[in-house]
C-alpha cells in the first residue's frame, strides 16, 4: 500500500490552496454570494436606518444632530442653488492645482533619486523630516510666504501630496526586480530612459497606491486648510462652507457638506479602482487580481 496521508491517518488529505480558495468561492455564505453593488447598499441602508433611528429616539437636540431626511433636503437645495456647487468646484480646483505641482515634484525626485546618489540623499533625508509633519502645520507659513490667497492653500496641499507619492515611488523604483533592470541595461537604456521605459511602468503598483494615498492627504488637507484659512477670493470651498454653516448654526447644511465630502471620496476611490483593474490587474502585476 502506498505511503499516502490516507493510508496512514485515515482521513483525506487537505486539498490544495487552490482548490480550497475555488470551493469557498463556489459555496461560502449567503451574503458572501450576493453581487457586491447589493451588499453595499444593504449595508448603506442599515447605516442610514441607524442614523434615523438614534435622531429620531435618542432625544437628542436638532440643533446639534438631525436626521438623514433633513441632510437630503439641505443637500438637494445646497446644489439646487449652486452654494454646494460653487464650494465644491473651488475646492477641487486648489485640490487638483496642488495635486498636478505634487506630482509633477514627484517625478522630478524620484528620477533624481534613482539615477544619482545625491539625489537619493537628499530624498531621504526630505521624506524623513517632511512626511512625518502634518500639513496643515505649514499653514502659517503658507499665509506668511503668500498672503490671503490660493496659493497658499494650493501650497500646503501639495505639500501633503507631494511626500507620500514620494515614498510609494521610490519603493517601487527599489524593489523592480534586478533581471528586468539588468536587460534594460543591457539593451542601452541609460538615465532617464531607463525610468521611463523601464522602472516606471515596473513601478506602476506603488505609483498607483502612492496617487491614492496622496489624494487622500490632499483631500484632508484642502478640507482642513479651508476650515482654518477661511475664504480668499470670492468663494470659498466645502471647509469654509461647512464652518459658515456651523457658525450660523445651520446644521443640517453642516451635514450636507460632510455628506458632499463623503460622495466625492467614494467617487475618487471608485475611479482609483477602475484605474488599477485596468492596468495592475489585467497586466497581472497584482497577485490575486481580477482580470
Amino acid at each position: 500500500m502506498p505511503d499516502t496521508p490516507e493510508a496512514s491517518t485515515g482521513a483525506p488529505a487537505a486539498a490544495p490552496a487552490g482548490e480550497r480558495a475555488a470551493d469557498t468561492g463556489r459555496g461560502g455564505t449567503p451574503w458572501s454570494r450576493l453581487p457586491t453593488w447589493a451588499r453595499r447598499t444593504v449595508v448603506f441602508a442599515v447605516l442610514i436606518a441607524i442614523w434615523q433611528a438614534y435622531a429620531s429616539l435618542s432625544g437628542v437636540s436638532r440643533f446639534v444632530f438631525v436626521g438623514p431626511a433633513d441632510v437630503a433636503e439641505a443637500f438637494a437645495r445646497g446644489w439646487a442653488n449652486g452654494d454646494i456647487a460653487v464650494a465644491t468646484a473651488t475646492t477641487m480646483r486648489l485640490l487638483l492645482t496642488g495635486m498636478g505641482i505634487g506630482i509633477a515634484l514627484t517625478v522630478v525626485l524620484t528620477v533624481a533619486a534613482t539615477t544619482t546618489k545625491i539625489g537619493d540623499d537628499v530624498l531621504t533625508l526630505l521624506t524623513s523630516m517632511i512626511n512625518p509633519l502634518p500639513s496643515v502645520a505649514v499653514l502659517p507659513l503658507a499665509i506668511l510666504w503668500f498672503g490671503l490667497t490660493d496659493s497658499a492653500l494650493v501650497f500646503v496641499t501639495a505639500n501633503a501630496v507631494l511626500w507620500p507619492m514620494t515614498v510609494n515611488v521610490s519603493m517601487g523604483f527599489r524593489t523592480v526586480p534586478a533581471t528586468i533592470t539588468m536587460v534594460g541595461r543591457n539593451l542601452g537604456l541609460r538615465g532617464w530612459r531607463l525610468t521611463r521605459d523601464v522602472l516606471m511602468p515596473a513601478a506602476l503598483p506603488h505609483a498607483i497606491a502612492g496617487l491614492k494615498t496622496g489624494w487622500a492627504f490632499g483631500w484632508r488637507t484642502i478640507i482642513a486648510a479651508e476650515l482654518v484659512f477661511g475664504v480668499a477670493g470670492a468663494h470659498g470651498g466645502l471647509g469654509f462652507f461647512i464652518n459658515n454653516s456651523r457658525y450660523f448654526a445651520r446644521i443640517p447644511d453642516v451635514f450636507a457638506g460632510l455628506v458632499t465630502i463623503a460622495v466625492i471620496g467614494i467617487a475618487f476611490d471608485l475611479v482609483f479602482g477602475w484605474v488599477e483593474r485596468r492596468t495592475v490587474g489585467r497586466w497581472g502585476m497584482k497577485e490575486g487580481a481580477a482580470i
